[in-house]
């Protein structure tokens, strides 16, 4: 008997000896492309803030843009972004430039993986924009560019460098092989530099946000502060001022609930030792006040409510405070207005400016501060820190500018705050207005039980002698006042009232101490404030 002797041969179905085809090609390359462009944003980002840090904070590229798009989108577009997001606007500013950067990166990193260089370059461009916003910032320095130039630096670097791994995975893996050993070692080495790449640059400009050298410094010097005591206290509060109200709101607004509106992006840091205030302009004597020569003033409490000229009709961006400062008239008084002026231009350490009425700031009977502290304490860094402007009677936008440093007096003819070129109205008093706090609208309520309707109106340096309050097409109701504590200060109310079964407008108007009515014509914020009637509407069951 014979014997066949049998080899093992090698089939076509055996994964452990088949080569892979030539030519076969690495899966989803343009999504890798996209993700390395993400990753050379996010190094530009960590390295262009982390050069800002160095630098105490200024040149920041992300801030500097930021600010940019703030002056430049039109007034319709800011007044959108502030009634639908309120207080977040900034927030709301960074998610959209965020999705923006993200979107313009990704493509970058598509592009230069079809037709480089041209993925650099738009990260090259995009450079170039940034340093244009950076150093046309107001008090940029000499070498604020430098983070955003080291920035396009590391970003281009990392582009090139990792789409060139990506290219040597995606030839290793068309190339064929008995093993896909190839393949699989420039997988990982582009995993292994994108995943680190990304990490380093997201620690690195994280770290950079959160521990600013600069806003660490300032705000140990604020915790420092030891505000002197006033030489012409404010009244204490009386406990009529405030009415035993579940939902209204307080008398004074916490600090940490006071509304925020401003063009400020990243919040200045100001050492109050190397704060001054510099008057000047139509004056006969230049006057400058250090912040030593401030705390040593016989300095004032007001009560003052201030509003947003953004606040839509019964809405929240208005706030009541005790502030501490020093009379603006009385620093008015030493540098002696002359001639024809009629305004003072402020100016913040950030390039903002707000255009006041001379004669608001030198009448005796507005209490315009140059305040130092809010509510019993120095002031928030995010409300003005050092110093800012209160002024009762006109909205922020023309009166209250926060980290301020300097006051030009000029006239309404040859200078203009920076609203006011962006379709704003020029001199911006504060409108007739009330609220309705609860009940909330499109709250339930029970029929036949007792219902507080309540809420504030104000009118800041004139009043609020009265206010009504209309259920469904019923009479107007006289509601109850809180105890008046100042003109300057909003006002609580309240009506009691048992509903009937069915669906209930609520409406309210205030009253002013010199007579006025709220008018019932509605208008939007822009350009002098909204007016109309608040209302709510409810059902009772």
């Amino acid at each position: 008997m014979t014997t066949e002797r049998t080899t093992d041969v090698p089939t076509p179905d055996d994964p452990s000896t088949a080569e892979r085809p030539a030519g076969a090609p690495l899966r989803r390359p343009v999504v890798l492309a996209a993700a390395v462009g993400l990753v050379a944003a996010a190094a530009f980002l960590g390295i262009a803030e982390f050069g800002a840090l160095l630098l105490g904070g200024a040149g920041s590229p992300l801030v500097a843009v930021g600010s940019a798009v703030i002056d430049l989108a039109p007034a319709g577009a800011k007044n959108l972004m502030v009634a639908l997001f309120g207080t977040g606007d900034k927030v709301a500013l960074f998610a959209l430039m965020t999705v923006i950067v993200a979107a313009i990166s990704a493509g970058a990193g598509v592009l230069e993986r079809a037709r480089p260089p041209f993925g650099a370059l738009v990260f090259a461009v995009g450079g170039v924009l940034a340093l244009i916003a950076v150093s046309t910032r107001s008090g940029s320095g000499t070498f604020d560019g430098a983070p955003t130039v080291f920035g396009v630096a590391a970003a281009v670097i990392t582009l090139r460098l990792l789409l060139r791994r990506l290219r040597l995975w995606e030839a290793a893996a068309a190339v064929p092989s008995a093993s896909p050993r190839p393949a699989s070692t420039e997988r990982r080495a582009f995993l292994v530099w994108g995943v680190t790449t990304a990490a380093v640059a997201v620690v690195v400009g994280t770290a950079s946000r959160v521990g600013s050298s600069a806003m660490q410094a300032v705000a140990a010097a604020r915790r420092a502060v030891r505000l002197p005591a006033a030489a012409t206290p404010a009244p204490a509060v009386p406990g009529g001022a405030s009415l035993d109200v579940d939902g209204i709101t307080p008398y004074v607004t916490p600090n940490a609930d006071f509304y925020r509106i401003d063009t400020a992006l990243r919040v200045p840091s100001i050492d109050p030792a190397d704060w001054s205030l510099r008057i000047h302009g139509a004056v006969e004597n230049e006057v400058t006040l250090t912040w030593d020569e401030l705390l040593a003033l016989p300095l004032e409490e007001h009560m003052a409510t201030l509003s947003c000229v953004s606040n839509e009709v019964g809405g929240d961006l208005i706030g009541n405070a005790l502030w501490l400062g020093y009379p603006i008239r009385e620093l008015l008084a030493r540098a002696k207005p002359t001639g024809d002026a009629d305004m003072v231009l402020s100016r913040s350490i950030d390039g903002f400016t707000a255009g006041t009425p001379l004669d608001v700031l030198q009448d005796e009977d507005t209490d315009a501060l140059l305040a130092i502290g809010m509510n019993g304490e120095p002031l928030p860094t995010e409300h003005g820190f050092p110093a800012r402007m209160v002024v009762p009677g006109l909205f922020g936008y023309v009166s209250a500018t926060k980290w301020v440093t300097e006051m030009e007096v000029t006239r309404f003819a040859d200078a203009q705050g920076y609203w006011t070129p962006r379709g704003w109205s020029e001199r911006g008093p504060v409108k007739l207005e009330s609220r309705i706090d609860t009940p909330r609208n499109g709250t339930t309520v029970t029929v036949g039980e007792q219902v507080a309707i309540a809420g504030v109106a104000w009118q800041p340096h004139t009043g609020v002698k009265a206010v009504q309050v209309r259920v469904g097409s019923g009479a107007w109701q006289q509601a109850e006042l809180a105890e008046s504590v100042s003109a300057d200060t909003w006002r609580q109310w309240v009506l009691r009232w048992t509903p009937t079964a069915g669906s209930h407008r609520i409406e309210v108007r205030a009253v002013s101490a010199d007579g006025e009515v709220q008018t019932s014509v509605e208008r939007p914020p822009a350009p002098n404030g909204a007016s109309g009637w608040a209302s709510v509407t409810v059902d009772a069951k």
